[in-house]
């Protein structure tokens, strides 16, 4: 798939989303960053959530898109049954969270919303993640080397904690990092085809 005629715009400050995107080999600049109300309707069932903030991100963009421009925005989020978990906003928050998901099984949800200057697409992916028991110990080391604070859940599955504490992975290990790498590659290869394949002639005159 040819992307040197667009200019693809990851809207994120995550830098595992940079990582991950690089990896792909999908061109992209970083959006400067703006500012997101981020909330959802109480009634929204939480799997939804993550869509729903990627759509919000995508349409507090402050600029007009041009033809070319594609926009990429994103939100992960950790649910433990019923329960959402955030990024932990101090040390004894994120011991907390870890020690919810020792020994257990959540899931982190990655929405993902895709939008040029007349269409948009929305998707999100699923993982299962199964946590070991994590001693007390072993958490303080966790949090006090890494200091997983911009995290949701309070851990990265990339990090030392994914090496030694996670025991089984259902679904994609990048959804995790913060990207579904596969569908969002499938989704927006179709996008492009759907969106571009007609205008190809035009912007390779631009």
């Amino acid at each position: 798939m040819e992307f040197k005629d667009l200019d693809i715009i990851l809207a994120s400050g995550s830098p595992r989303r940079r990582e991950l995107l690089t990896g792909m080999a999908i061109p992209f600049r970083v959006a400067d960053a703006y500012a997101v109300e981020e909330r959802y309707p109480a009634s929204l069932p939480l799997a939804e959530v993550p869509g729903y903030l990627s759509r919000l991100k995508s349409e507090a963009y402050p600029k007009p898109l041009e033809e070319n421009q594609i926009l990429i925005t994103a939100d992960t989020l950790v649910l433990l049954g019923e329960r959402a978990l955030g990024k932990p906003k101090d040390r004894q928050a994120a011991i907390e969270m870890l020690n919810t998901l020792s020994g257990g099984t959540h899931h982190v949800t990655t929405g993902v919303t895709i939008r040029n200057h007349a269409a948009q697409a929305t998707f999100s992916e699923t993982t299962e993640v199964t946590f070991g028991a994590l001693s007390a110990d072993e958490i303080a080391f966790y949090v006090d080397t890494f200091r997983p604070y911009d995290k949701a859940g309070a851990y990265g599955i990339q990090e030392w904690i994914g090496y030694v504490g996670i025991g089984r992975i259902d679904g994609s290990f990048y959804n995790v990092m913060g990207l579904p790498t596969r569908l969002l590659y499938t989704k927006l290869t179709d996008f492009i085809r759907t969106r571009y394949s007609a205008n190809h002639k035009s912007m390779n005159e631009i």
